[in-house]
């Protein structure tokens, strides 16, 4: 009797298995069921569905593949705990920690179009609409089971260690996550981290991003005086504090909104940065909002206005009561702005930059209180990983990725590139126009089939490649850019 010969595993075996993940349901399915839990970490009442989606379900799943798990408790956010987990094959080989969140933002459940709800997966054409489809749900989800696939067609082994720690409170700032990442450093030691949140730059386009602007959210305060007073008795003789606020707004920014504070702007654009973004094309996708092309800062594209320079934008703004507005002149007026910045900025004295600015400019009644701070990271975008992760997604889907220095949003890759040191990789799943944080939000089936391929490509890859990467990147310098 013949032995029939061994078919060896291959890469091509693994996306296979990825897709037939999409094909048969099972994405599909395993989303449903995880967007049915209402993980709204902004409403204290979910505490306990919070630690439930933890305990019964990504718990289990990361079981399934051999990872040992334990939750922790938050330090900072008792009702958002964390979860990490550890798939180990031999300490000598290299290790990857990923990520991601189970919370979502609040579901506004009567908001959302007839036909859908935000607690189940409702599917209209390419479009699956649910809350968590897009951030973060749908993402995690499509990571977790690639990582299945490639389990499966390497036989039960991966050729490198993973970790994960996972966290319930991203849409509440990511309270503790900084203070557990501190206190089990040694436990989540790695060689890199790859993750996947926010959106592609357009929906047919793979991107890879390498941290993220950082933001300082600040409050600014004209305080005059105690009670409104009749505008028409005294009208010229009051100062207006609303009158006052928008003039000391107006005095940060110039009438194109590119901003005039020397101390609020970042240094010039690498050479770097300015050859990634060269071919990124900002609002590609056929919902997003129509560009205009004088605001922001003169020379540059809109792709770098976004991804590599500092803006300043107005959130909101409020004197008297817009609802039911009287004849009188406010007491005070207050503004919430934001800071939206990259590496390079000076964003730890941006309250010094601010008071001492208003000062020159007679507006010393203006009180600046500063209510969050997120630091700006970005990996080089020569860095050996860079190269090996753009490679490996070019290799899956026949498409030229597209490489952002950082998103133009924020997440906490400081943690991850500060705290525990490690290169950051971030691969997402979503599109602009997913109405991520709003009703109905969204994935797109032809995207999420791509990302699975995707990541089983990246997860098999690096099970090739992670000790030639790991070394190559050891022998050069530090390439990480923190703020």
């Amino acid at each position: 009797m013949t032995a029939c010969p061994s078919i060896e595993p291959s890469r091509t075996e693994a996306i296979e298995r990825a897709f037939a993940l999409y094909d048969s349901g099972r994405l599909l399915e395993d989303l449903q069921r995880r967007v049915g839990f209402r993980t709204e970490s902004q409403n204290p009442e979910r505490a306990a569905a919070l630690r439930a989606y933890l305990a019964d379900e990504i718990g289990p799943t990361l079981a399934r593949l051999g990872f040992a798990c334990r939750i922790v408790a938050n330090p900072v956010a008792p009702r958002a705990p964390f979860l990490i987990a550890e798939r180990l094959e031999d300490p000598a080989l290299p290790t990857v920690l990923t990520y991601g969140h189970g919370d979502v933002v609040r579901g506004y459940d009567d908001q959302w179009r007839d036909g859908l709800a935000p607690w189940r997966i409702t599917i209209e054409g390419d479009r699956w609409y649910g809350r968590g489809s897009a951030d973060n749900k749908g993402q995690h989800s499509i990571n977790f089971a690639a990582l299945e696939a490639v389990l499966q067609a390497r036989r039960g082994t991966l050729g490198y260690n993973v970790k994960v720690i996972f966290e319930m409170g991203e849409e509440i700032g990511s309270p503790g996550l900084a203070e557990i990442c501190a206190r089990e450093r040694e436990a989540l030691a790695s060689d890199v981290f790859i993750a996947s949140d926010g959106p592609r730059v357009s929906a047919e386009r793979p991107t890879v991003f390498l941290g993220s602007r950082g933001g300082v959210n600040f409050d600014l305060t004209v305080d005059l005086r105690e009670g409104a007073h009749h505008s028409g008795n005294w009208g010229g003789a009051l100062r207006n504090p609303a009158i006052v606020l928008a003039h000391a707004i107006a005095s940060l920014v110039d009438s194109r909104g590119a901003i005039v504070v020397d101390g609020l702007r970042p240094p010039p654009i690498s050479d770097a940065v300015r050859r990634a973004l060269a071919d990124i094309e900002l609002g590609g996708d056929p919902s997003a909002p129509a560009i205009d092309p004088g605001w922001g800062e003169p020379g540059l594209s809109p792709a770098e206005r976004v991804i590599g320079w500092n803006t300043l934008e107005v959130l909101a703004f409020k004197a008297g009561n817009p609802e039911a507005p009287v004849n009188a002149i406010p007491p005070r007026a207050r503004a919430t702005c934001q800071l939206r910045h990259v590496v390079g900025t000076d964003s730890a004295n941006v309250a010094q930059y601010l008071i001492e600015h208003f000062a020159r400019q007679a507006l010393s009644d203006v009180q600046v209180s500063i209510q969050s701070h997120a630091a700006a990271t970005r990996l080089d975008p020569e860095d050996p990983w860079v190269t090996w992760a753009l490679a490996s997604i070019g290799t899956t889907t026949g498409k030229k990725p597209a490489l952002l220095p950082n998103l133009g949003g924020t997440v906490p890759n400081d943690v991850f590139a500060e705290t525990l040191g490690l290169p950051t990789l971030w691969v997402p799943h979503s599109y602009p126009a997913c109405s991520q944080h709003a009703p109905n939000e969204h994935t797109l089936g032809s995207l999420a089939r791509e990302a699975l391929g995707t990541m089983a490509g990246l997860w098999w890859d690096l099970g090739d490649d992670a000790h030639r990467i790991a070394r190559l990147r050891a022998s050069r310098a530090p390439s990480a850019v923190i703020e």
